[in-house]
């Protein structure tokens, strides 16, 4: 799957098979989900989770916390705008 199946996707009632946790709670934030992005992120104790978990955090406005979960995701702390963010964090996760 690349990037523009990816969010054509978004149109569908559920994410699609075979996601990993990481990318089915970006496809959830895609779909203004917040809460089930945010279980979903929480459920993967990887960096990959710790990453998209970093995003969930910015999109609440919990900038602390974010930080936490950067450094977690060994990643810098961002402050692109946050759909920049998200599609550079669905590119990533799907290379």
């Amino acid at each position: 799957m690349d990037y523009e199946d990816f969010t054509a996707s978004l149109q569908q009632p559920a994410p699609p098979a075979g996601l990993s946790l990481a990318l089915q709670a970006l496809w959830f934030e895609g779909n203004k989900n917040w809460t089930q992005a945010h279980e979903l992120a929480q459920q993967d104790e990887g960096r990959d989770g710790a990453w998209v978990h970093a995003y969930l955090h910015r999109v609440e406005g919990d900038l602390g916390n974010a930080a936490y979960w950067y450094r977690r995701a060994g990643q810098p702390v961002q402050s692109v705008p946050l759909a920049q963010e998200w599609e550079a964090l669905v590119r990533a996760l799907l290379a």
